[in-house]
């Protein structure tokens, strides 16, 4: 049995140099998607003449079988057809004999697959925006709760000023919001055909190369050829994007183990995002976060892979961009799991308030206010900042908190302090009255709360 491209060989490859070279293993993905690309290109030349309808219609007819024996998983590929293209192309003419030949009039496997990807990635973003929405639904549930929270803020990891716990979850929401907004600008490169672009020229046949991109739902068409062939900027695009929300994702669970350590104790994960130990029978181990966390690592390791292959190609196609896709394919499958652990992870959490308030009492997070309250009264900030430093190294000394020291000591210091301070360095009090837009006063918390929830499909 010869390839269908095998006319012009005299030799046929060994078997293990077929497996080699087969992505049959992989982009067998890409079969529906393959299906609905071959029935459009077969549409469009019945309509332009190229194909009489009788095999425009046996054709579509057993295209159509086959789709949904691949829904049943009910089709069988082999590595010496090599790729999907080719797999179904044979196994259209096992259905309806060799007028399935006829499918491939005008197209290459060149553009057929770069029509494939442009499909499946369409539909990948659409679903990972809704992936996305749901986990910020969960955060917008939590900050609704906790409006009124009060936590540490940390910068360097140190305690820095107190917060809203709903500010902070906040924060997370408009990190994935520019993720989701960078997805959706990358449909309209996604959302290209290149369809009808053959090998690297075009085609002599009068093809409608804006009928077959309107029967597949593409908005528009790749201009040049050549670049319609080679590019994939698309999938680079789709990678840098999942890149960069995964590792939102992935400093979100840096945070969220060290909040369920008993060093913290912030957070409890529910048991069904977490494991045990096989040695010992205490631990409660944060696996999910931690996975999510790693898995970043994988996706950013198949963004780099892809710029690397592409980075010497010359144009057009060349057989290392059959490299491009199992890195896609993974990244996918990755980003898709690892927004629905996050999501259910987070709407499962139980966030322990008192815990977070004793941790603002206990600490000195609370020393802006000192200095801000000694620049309200008068007193030049460089000036107050440097009373501040000084009682805090007091404190520290005596082994005591702000709000312990005495009056007195205070108004040695200066006599701008009053009795007033005490109700100021409340960590309460601190977090209420920062209430500057976007600051994490309760206030603008529900402000900034309120334009989350109008950025989510409910309200939108």
């Amino acid at each position: 049995m010869s390839k269908l491209w095998g006319g012009r060989f005299e030799q046929t490859a060994s078997e293990w140099v077929d497996e080699f070279g087969a992505s049959i293993h992989f982009d067998q993905a890409l079969v529906l998607e393959d299906i609905e690309g071959s029935i459009a290109h077969v549409t469009m030349l019945g309509e332009q003449g190229i194909l009489t309808s009788a095999e425009v219609d046996q054709i579509v007819g057993g295209l159509h079988t086959l789709a949904k024996k691949a829904k049943q998983d009910a089709l069988t590929f082999k590595v010496f057809h090599e790729d999907i293209h080719m797999n179904l192309e044979a196994l259209l003419h096992e259905e309806i004999g060799p007028v399935a030949g006829k499918m491939h009039t005008a197209r290459s496997r060149n553009d057929q697959v770069a029509t494939d990807m442009h499909l499946y990635l369409k539909n990948r973003v659409i679903e990972t925006i809704a992936g996305i929405e749901s986990v910020q639904q969960t955060l917008v549930s939590h900050a609704s709760q906790n409006i009124e929270t009060v936590m540490p803020g940390y910068t360097h990891l140190q305690r820095a000023q107190p917060v809203s716990l709903a500010h902070h979850l906040l924060a997370y929401f408009w990190m994935l919001e520019r993720d989701k907004e960078r997805f959706l600008d990358s449909l309209k490169r996604i959302d290209m055909s290149p369809l009808g672009a053959g090998a690297l020229a075009g085609t002599t046949f009068p093809i409608d190369r804006h009928r077959s991109a309107e029967l597949l739902g593409f908005s528009r068409v790749y201009p040049n050829s050549l670049d319609a062939v080679s590019d994939r900027d698309f999938i680079l695009e789709y990678l840098s994007n999942a890149s960069l929300l995964m590792m939102h994702l992935s400093r979100f669970c840096e945070e969220l183990i060290l909040w369920s350590s008993e060093e913290f104790k912030f957070i409890t994960i529910s048991d069904v995002f977490s494991t045990g130990s096989s040695m010992m029978p205490q631990k409660k181990n944060p696996d999910m976060a931690e996975l999510v966390r790693g898995k970043s690592g994988r996706v950013v390791g198949n963004l780099i892979g892809l710029l690397t292959i592409m980075k010497g190609l010359p144009l057009a196609y060349n057989k290392d961009l059959q490299e491009d896709k199992e890195g896609m394919f993974d990244t996918v499958k990755t980003v898709q799991g690892s927004l629905s652990i996050m999501a259910g992870m987070i709407q499962d959490m139980t966030f322990h308030a008192d815990t977070m308030k004793r941790a603002t009492e206990r600490d000195f997070s609370n020393a802006t206010e000192l200095a801000d309250y000694l620049s309200a009264k008068g007193m030049p900030f460089r000036e107050a900042h440097e009373v501040t430093g000084t009682l805090v190294r007091h404190c520290i000394e005596e082994r005591l908190y702000l709000s312990e020291l005495p009056l007195e000591t205070y108004q040695a210091h200066s006599a701008l302090i009053t009795e007033d301070l005490y109700d100021a360095l409340s960590p309460v009090t601190a977090v209420a009255r920062r209430n500057s837009y976007g600051g994490t006063g309760f206030d603008a918390v529900r402000t900034q709360l309120d334009e989350a929830k109008q950025k989510l499909p409910t309200h939108a």
